[in-house]
């Protein structure tokens, strides 16, 4: 098989994967999460159950499209983090910028989505649970770092504590804008507010972690 070959069957299975997810996004906020079925959705896409299913395995997926990204975001962050900078520094910088952004991982929906969720539990219980993968994920690469006071290795609690301190931290900030988001303000409003209340989070942890998994080389300037 040629390469362009795999490009365009590549190609075709993007496209297929966005219009599902983006008529069952419609279908969830028109409907419900609860009450929307997968047989709706593969309708409404003109596609087989079966291919609904082979695409986004758990009905969950369909709504929080960015979940694996989500799962793997700090981990990510503090693994490719610059020489001289701590993991808190590296997350500080990363959330910071995801609020400039508005980004959705960091939890910016708008207020029809924000809803979805809040009304699901099936949603709430998921978010839950990739918050809960996310402090995970990140607890595994600080296990593993190198630097000032870095990774410990093996089953050292000092690493998993600082991921649980780090991604609480995270996870607080995502939920203060899901509820402004909920409380009607707007998105401008949203990121002005939580970006100053973030930098009073991250001040709190920097006595204890402000130098925590430092990343081999030099400070930076």
């Amino acid at each position: 098989m040629s390469a362009e070959t795999m490009g365009l069957r590549e190609s075709k299975k993007q496209e297929t994967r966005q219009l599902i997810s983006d008529h069952a996004t419609r279908l969830f906020l028109a409907q419900g999460f609860e009450q929307t079925t997968i047989a709706e959705i593969a309708a409404a896409a003109r596609v087989a159950k079966k291919t609904v299913t082979n695409y986004f395995p758990r009905k969950e997926d369909l709504a929080l499209d960015h979940h694996e990204e989500f799962a793997a975001s700090l981990a990510g962050v503090v693994a490719d983090r610059a020489g001289g900078e701590s993991a808190l520094a590296a997350l500080r910088r990363y959330f910071l910028a995801a609020v400039e952004d508005r980004s959705p991982v960091a939890g910016f929906a708008g207020y029809e989505f924000a809803h979805m969720i809040a009304e699901s539990p099936t949603l709430t219980a998921r978010l839950r649970e990739l918050h809960d993968q996310r402090e995970e994920a990140l607890a595994e690469v600080l296990a593993g770092s190198g630097g000032r006071n870095g990774g410990q290795g093996g089953g050292g609690i000092a690493p998993r504590a600082a991921a649980a301190l780090l991604a609480a931290a995270q996870r607080l900030l995502f939920e203060r804008i899901q509820e402004l988001t909920l409380a009607g303000r707007s998105t401008d409003r949203i990121a002005g507010i939580v970006a100053e209340e973030a930098s009073h989070v991250f001040d709190l942890l920097t006595p204890s972690l402000g130098d925590y998994a430092s990343a081999p080389g030099a400070q930076s300037a």
